[in-house]
């Protein structure tokens, strides 16, 4: 298979588990912070819409006109939703991106150059590919914030509709893990579970 679809493969792969993760949650629970960073789930998606609009567009010379919340964005404004945004217009937003994203990828060759102006001195000049790389690992990243925000919810937890990628069990290995963790603490002499 050609690299370039392999790789565009696994970007929409993890896109679209992003944006599943939003499934049936009340507006709350779509954008309540869950760690004390306010990592959200529709924070999350709004943040990749950013990424994808630049580093498959102004990295390339190719800039869209995105939403006025992606210009000049701090970087916790990024992450949030605002309540006047709506779910449906955030998740359109990451969905334009990725056709955005998807002509870039099209386009342009793996080697194609471009400039990531605020990387550090030397890593600026990238390629497509390097592109492809990075916002994959990004948005797995912020997918696996996403599956524990999730979890943390409502307890749904898996990769996929479709292929949940857990085994059975998932409440006794829990217990598993909390007496494992217990006795490791008792054999170091861990006082973490005196206080």
């Amino acid at each position: 298979m050609d690299p370039k679809i392999y790789l565009h493969l696994y970007l929409q792969q993890v896109r679209d588990v992003l944006v599943w993760k939003l499934d049936g949650l009340s507006e709350y629970d779509a954008r309540r912070p869950l760690t004390p960073t306010g990592t959200n789930l529709l924070g999350l998606v709004k943040h990749l819409t950013g990424n994808e609009f630049g580093y498959f567009g102004e990295v390339f010379d190719r800039p869209a006109h995105a939403g006025e919340w992606l210009v000049d964005r701090a970087q916790s404004e990024d992450f949030l939703a605002r309540p006047e945004e709506t779910r449906e217009d955030i998740i359109a937003e990451y969905k334009r991106s990725w056709e955005h994203a998807d002509a870039t990828i099209a386009a342009l060759d793996l080697d194609s150059p471009g400039k990531v102006p605020h990387f550090p001195e030397g890593m600026r000049d990238v390629t497509l590919q390097w592109m492809l790389v990075h916002m994959i690992t990004e948005t797995c990243r912020h997918a696996g914030h996403a599956d524990i925000v999730r979890e943390l919810i409502d307890g749904r937890a898996g990769f996929h509709p479709t292929v949940s990628n857990l085994p059975d069990g998932w409440s006794e290995f829990h217990d598993r893990v909390e007496i494992a963790a217990r006795e490791a603490a008792r054999i170091t002499g861990d006082r973490a579970l005196d206080t």
